[in-house]
């Protein structure tokens, strides 16, 4: 077991760097870059960071020296031998070469693209633009990057042994949730915590803990790297990334409405199985369902990753009887600011009804509230979003307006277009 007080303690080695590969990411992100890849390899985008939590004033907190040189570090990676032996020879959701040749041969030679920082009324403007596919795989490590230095400068100042009791006690409590959520019946839960984790050291640690308290109730990790590293399944399918570049892309209002369903389209000659799984909220998921084509209610099932969880659940129940599919054979994926009470309350609530599943996120790989004075660990909102596609803006509406981001006018134009009426708006906590 790693003693990971001494290595924090010891953050300067060059053994831990932040992020130590190019499949230090989440599985989801590989799987749309194949896809990207593959149908639009010449589409120019810009991702920027956006801190949802802006009383987290980062640029006074993370010093830009570090930062600097944990984004060069990131742009130094490429891929070894023997991870791109796990890509090309691994099975992924009982798929062998899941990955294509063409792709690995691309992914083998790439090199992050350069980034643009710059420092505004306390918080950091991090952008990186270029061709998507190697674009978007800056989105995990950035956000890596940022949440690991904000952990180090709030505990630059302790000594090991406040260290030791300070990861002692975050031990001890995430424990405590792993024995809460044991007596869970037919639970099915994935770790989805890279992308705001307090640490690498810590994630990995998380992981091992689920493996060893949770047994088969604890399906895998979204990060490829501790999934290989582990021998875990990796765990992910598709983000709000995809439909927001392509309607970003599309050059009518008919086109618009169409592009989320044009997303799944690609998707569905891609991928079988339980990768056929539907993110409906984007554009409000009421819409979506009410205008989709029959034959994405054959698909495997549903992840609810916005607004009111419940609500989500029973409208995809009430949309797959609608189109004569059995709900109990679909599958939910809750992946919303999860914590044990709302997994057990949700479990509870739709066991029987649907298959359930979890994606556990930043309160598992990031809860250290009430840990330290002021609270000053505490997990926040921090995301990185493509803002722009061959120089469109994107849109997203979200089933949360609190989550709703570009521009105002583009806004009220996809709300017209996907016929949005009056969005409810919850507290955005990570």
């Amino acid at each position: 077991m790693v003693d990971i007080a001494t290595r924090v303690w010891s953050h300067k080695w060059k053994i831990d760097p932040i992020v130590r590969s190019l499949i230090d990411t989440d599985f989801y992100k590989l799987l749309m870059c194949q896809s990207v890849f593959r149908n639009s390899p010449d589409t120019q985008v810009t991702f920027s960071l956006i801190n949802r939590s802006p009383h987290i004033r980062l640029a006074e907190i993370v010093d830009e020296g570090e930062l600097r040189e944990q984004l060069d570090h990131v742009q130094s990676l490429s891929l070894s031998r023997g991870e791109s032996t796990w890509m090309r020879g691994n099975t992924f959701y009982g798929k062998r070469q899941m990955f294509t040749p063409e792709f690995m041969d691309w992914f083998e030679t790439l090199r992050l693209p350069p980034y643009l920082l710059e420092k505004k009324d306390g918080q950091y403007e991090l952008t990186f633009e270029g061709s998507w596919p190697e674009v978007m795989l800056w989105e995990i490590p950035a956000l890596s990057v940022l949440m690991e230095l904000r952990g180090r400068a709030v505990l630059g100042d302790m000594r090991k042994f406040e260290l030791q009791i300070l990861y002692a006690r975050a031990m001890t409590k995430l424990w405590g949730k792993i024995e809460q959520l044991r007596s869970i019946d037919n639970l099915r839960l994935a770790d989805f915590g890279t992308r705001r984790r307090h640490s690498f050291l810590w994630q990995d640690w998380a992981v091992q803990a689920m493996t060893e308290g949770l047994g088969s109730k604890f399906v895998g990790t979204s990060n490829c790297l501790i999934a290989k590293n582990r021998d875990l399944a990796a765990i992910g399918t598709n983000a709000h990334e995809l439909p927001m570049i392509y309607s970003a892309l599309a050059t009518s209002d008919f086109a618009l409405r169409q592009a989320p369903y044009d997303v799944l389209s690609d998707w569905h000659d891609e991928h079988d199985g339980n990768l056929r799984i539907i993110l409906p909220d984007t554009y409000g998921t009421q819409g979506f369902l009410d205008n989709a084509p029959d034959w994405l209610a054959k698909w495997t099932g549903i992840r609810i990753d916005s607004g009111v969880p419940e609500a989500g659940a029973e409208i995809a129940i009430k949309w797959w009887k609608s189109r004569g599919e059995d709900p109990t054979q679909k599958l939910v994926i809750f992946s919303d600011g999860l914590d044990v009470a709302k997994i057990s309350e949700l479990q509870s609530k739709f066991d029987g009804r649907v298959r359930v599943s979890f994606g556990w996120g930043t309160l598992l790989t990031n809860d250290f509230r009430g840990l330290v004075p002021k609270d000053s660990l505490a997990p926040f909102s921090l995301v990185c979003k493509a803002i722009s596609a061959d120089g469109k803006p994107t849109v997203k509406l979200s089933d949360n307006s609190n989550k709703a981001m570009g521009p105002a006018d583009e806004i009220e134009r996809y709300k017209r277009v996907f016929d949005i009426k009056a969005q409810s708006a919850q507290n955005i906590i990570v």
